[in-house]
C-alpha cells in the first residue's frame, strides 16, 4: 500500500517540549544499550525512546498499555515515521509488542516467559556477583555503599517509582563493576524485561527488591565471600519471583500521564 505523504516536521510546542525534557527520571537511568545507542544520533528519537523506556522502568507505564501513534506524534511534535521508527527499536528490545492492525502496546510477558526470564537473570547475576567479589576495589565498594544510602533515603520518602529505578540501578551497577561488558549488556535487557513483569504483577505496597538483601550482598562482596554473595543474590531473585501476583490486572491511565508528560 503506498505511503501517504509524510507531514512536514514542526518544532514541538514550547509547553510540550518543556514537559518532555522534564521527565521524572534518574540522571543516569539504565538504558537499553543497543537501541538507545543507535538513537543518540537523532535527539528526537532518543527523547521518545527514553520517555517510554524510563516510564516502563519506573513502573509508570504498565504492561499492556496501548501506544497509539497519533498521541505520541502530538506529545512530541513529530511525524508518524519518527514514531514508527522508535517503536520498532523498542520492539527489538522487547519493551513493546507490535501487532498487525493492532498497533503497539507495552509488552506483557507470559507466565512461561516470566519463568524463563528469571531463570536467565539468576544465571547472569550469579556470574556477575562472583566477578565483582573477585575484582571489587575500595572505590567500587564506596560507590555501592553510596547506592545503598540513596536507596535508604528513597525508602524513607515512600517514593515507589524512585525506588523501582534505584533497585534496577543497583543490579546494573554490579554488572558494570564485573568488568564484563557482555554480561552488562545482557543484564540491561533482562532487567528491562523484569521491570515489565514487576510493573504488571507486583502486589500493591511491596518493594520490587529488598533493601536489606542488597546490603547483605554488598557486605559479602566486601569480605570476598563470593559463594555467600551468589547464594544471597539467588535467594533475592527467587523471592522476587515468588512474590509476584501473576493474575493482577494492569491499570488504565492517560498516556501523557504514564509517560511523565502530563
Amino acid at each position: 500500500m503506498p505511503n501517504a505523504a509524510a507531514p512536514s516536521r514542526k518544532k514541538p510546542p514550547r509547553r510540550a517540549a518543556a514537559r518532555a525534557a522534564d521527565l521524572d527520571v534518574d540522571p543516569q537511568p539504565p538504558r537499553a544499550a543497543g537501541a538507545l545507542a543507535d538513537a543518540e544520533g537523532d535527539d528526537v528519537e532518543a527523547r521518545i525512546y527514553r520517555a517510554v523506556f524510563e516510564s516502563v522502568m519506573s513502573q509508570r507505564l504498565p504492561p499492556g498499555t496501548k501506544l497509539p501513534e497519533a498521541p505520541l506524534c502530538e506529545l512530541f511534535g513529530v511525524s508518524r515515521a519518527v514514531v514508527r521508527k522508535v517503536l520498532q527499536k523498542l520492539a527489538h528490545d522487547h519493551i513493546v509488542q507490535l501487532r498487525p492492525n493492532r498497533g503497539a502496546t507495552v509488552a506483557v510477558p507470559t507466565r512461561e516467559e516470566t519463568q524463563q526470564i528469571f531463570e536467565a537473570r539468576r544465571a547472569l547475576e550469579a556470574a556477575i556477583v562472583r566477578l565483582v567479589a573477585e575484582r571489587a576495589t575500595p572505590a567500587d565498594l564506596k560507590a555501592l555503599r553510596a547506592q545503598l544510602q540513596a536507596e535508604t533515603k528513597v525508602m524513607h520518602r515512600h517514593d515507589q517509582p524512585a525506588w523501582a529505578r534505584l533497585a534496577s540501578t543497583y543490579h546494573l551497577r554490579l554488572a558494570e563493576l564485573s568488568g564484563n561488558p557482555i554480561l552488562h549488556r545482557y543484564l540491561v535487557e533482562i532487567v528491562s524485561r523484569c521491570s515489565l513483569i514487576v510493573a504488571l504483577h507486583q502486589p500493591p505496597g511491596n518493594a520490587a527488591c529488598e533493601h536489606d538483601e542488597h546490603e547483605g550482598i554488598v557486605e559479602r562482596i566486601a569480605r570476598g565471600d563470593a559463594d555467600g554473595a551468589v547464594a544471597l543474590m539467588d535467594r533475592h531473585l527467587r523471592d522476587l519471583e515468588r512474590h509476584l501476583m501473576l493474575d493482577k490486572p494492569a491499570p488504565r491511565k492517560d498516556l501523557a500521564h504514564l509517560l511523565g508528560l502530563g
